[in-house]
């Protein structure tokens, strides 16, 4: 069953959709997933746009969180020191095929978006795959450029709904034998110029999601406050190794989750 779209919602339940998305964007379980899915449990309905554009919030939170990292960068860089120079090319190769991917797929991973059952399910992969990556024992591997671009194909697929970027970039860049501390920050910091790109261009396209620019600008401020809350509580578990219990999460979130949707007739 298709969800048709009505764009009008509430300040509240504006709010409510900003949260999610910001408890979810850097935890690897899915912000756009549980925004699908959250949308057809609590029967209101926004486009796929909005979720881009509210990034915007977990965005400030990222940069605010890493600003100290990125002021080094950005100073080493204008230095010419050389470690940081190859990090921001590391950085920027990765965007190579997350954005062929992104934009060759678009229009499919748009489509997922009125597919709540089938969101729940990629969830469940989503879960697979970061308990595979939590059985890697090795983790002294260097961030080179071919596995930065290898990351960057994860990202690219991360587009779809239900395929968590964060999941699908730590897990593989611990697959590759990164250290979960170290992929998680390439992980966050990559993030950073793909979902900006991303933001820009939609809100260039649509400024105000369909929705308003109250009940926008108010999901965008609580996905900055929940968005910064998540990054440290990441940080501390993957210093502990617990990529795990995301993964028993999607698992079980996503099973839930299908089957709820598929008993309401989506």
């Amino acid at each position: 069953m298709i969800i048709h779209m009505v764009h009008e919602i509430t300040i509240l339940e504006a709010v409510l959709l900003g949260l999610v998305q910001g408890f979810t964007e850097w935890l690897p379980i899915s912000s756009s997933g549980h925004l699908v899915i959250f949308q057809a449990l609590l029967n209101v309905s926004v486009p796929p746009e909005f979720d881009i554009i509210i990034m915007a919030g977990t965005i400030a939170a990222l940069i605010l969180y890493f600003r100290k990292r990125i002021l080094s960068l950005f100073t080493g860089l204008l230095e010419g020191e050389r470690s940081a120079i190859n990090y921001i090319i590391l950085i920027l190769i990765t965007g190579i095929p997350t954005g062929i991917i992104g934009f060759a797929g678009r229009e499919l991973f748009k489509s997922l978006y009125d597919e709540p059952v089938t969101v729940s399910i990629l969830l469940i992969v989503t879960g697979f795959f970061l308990f595979i990556a939590s059985f890697q024992k090795k983790q002294d591997a260097p961030i080179t450029r071919k596995r930065a671009f290898i990351i960057g194909i994860a990202q690219g697929i991360a587009v779809a709904p239900g395929i968590s970027r964060s999941g699908s970039t730590i897990g593989t860049a611990v697959l590759l034998g990164i250290k979960p501390k170290d992929a998680a920050e390439f992980s966050f910091l990559i993030g950073i110029p793909a979902m900006t790109v991303a933001a820009m261009l939609t809100f260039l396209d649509e400024p105000t999601a369909g929705i308003g620019v109250a009940p926008l600008f108010a999901a965008i401020i609580a996905a900055f406050i929940a968005g910064y809350v998540c990054i440290a509580f990441m940080m501390k578990l993957l210093e502990e190794n617990r990529l795990y219990y995301f993964a028993l999460y999607c698992v079980m979130a996503g099973t839930i989750f299908a089957i709820l949707a598929h008993m309401a007739g989506y």
